[in-house]
């Protein structure tokens, strides 16, 4: 077997590997009549550790923990408000999918509008400056100067 071929094996190993531990984590089981809330809260809650997955797409370890937090907390007979919170509290606002308006995240809501405003500022700034800056007329004897050196180029 050649070295790519064992690297190739190698690959495929350690992904078969994942996918079968992934397979095992037991999904969890939530009465049903919280059903809908749990998985309308794993949605607005982001997992930390993959960053771009919710809690509900995630399988890392944490994920796991916060989708059992999730559950135990209905069962406690919390609100999703109260939940929302107790997160955003305990790890931070960016577990939020969609954080809340408030000073702390002013920059977050309100920073991408403020940057295109400022660049939009700018740019017609420099517009105008453009066209202002029309180019000088040349004066009588430049213009006859000007017309000589042409006249003698095309000789």
């Amino acid at each position: 077997m050649t070295k790519y071929r064992k690297g190739i094996s190698f690959v495929t190993l350690i992904g078969l590997i994942t996918v079968s531990l992934t397979a095992l984590s037991e999904p969890i089981t939530v009465a049903p009549q919280y059903e809908a809330r749990y998985h309308a809260l794993l949605n607005e809650l982001r997992c930390l550790v993959c960053q771009n997955q919710t809690i509900a797409e995630s399988n890392a370890e944490l994920a796991v923990d916060l989708r059992n937090e999730v559950k135990k907390m209905l069962e406690q007979g919390t609100t999703d408000e109260d939940i929302i919170n107790f997160m955003a509290n305990r790890y931070g606002d960016f577990v939020l999918y969609r954080p809340q308006v408030k000073p702390k995240t002013y920059m977050l809501w309100f920073g991408p509008f403020l940057i295109l405003a400022i660049v939009l500022f700018t740019l017609l700034l420099v517009i105008k400056k453009q066209k202002k800056e029309t180019p000088a007329k040349l004066s009588k004897e430049e213009s006859d100067q000007l017309s000589s050196i042409l006249d003698d180029s095309k000789e």
